[in-house]
């Protein structure tokens, strides 16, 4: 089993910060990819940043140079940065991750969410 548990949501006001942060714990061996989505109310849960194991990492277009994700390999965690929050980026941020298992089985888990309210 695999859990993924997030912290780090909130209200905020327009302009400002927040930092997500989410770890791993259960029977891990290795994780490849991890990532942050989101899922708006009325709307598909979407990716917002990605970062492979050798830290390469992709966003999505509205939050490129607002948002910054990275990770501890060594802790199995992964943050995202937000800065210059927007009410748009208001909505439910979950953490992915995606690995193997000790006896090598894979694994691609999802954390419980965390609200991320962005309003004045």
């Amino acid at each position: 089993q695999v859990q993924l548990v997030e912290s780090g949501g909130g209200l905020v006001q327009p302009g400002g910060s927040l930092r997500l942060s989410c770890a791993g714990s259960g029977s891990i061996s290795s994780i490849n990819a991890m990532g942050w989505y989101r899922q708006a109310p009325g709307k598909e849960r979407e990716l917002v940043a990605h970062i492979t194991g050798g830290g390469r990492t992709t966003y999505a277009d509205s939050v490129k140079g607002r948002f910054t994700i990275s990770r501890d390999n060594a802790k199995n965690t992964v943050s995202l940065q937000m800065n210059n929050l927007k009410p748009e980026d208001t909505a439910v941020y979950y953490c992915n991750a995606e690995g193997l298992r000790f006896g090598w089985s894979p694994f691609a888990s999802w954390g419980q969410g965390t609200q991320v309210t962005v309003s004045s």
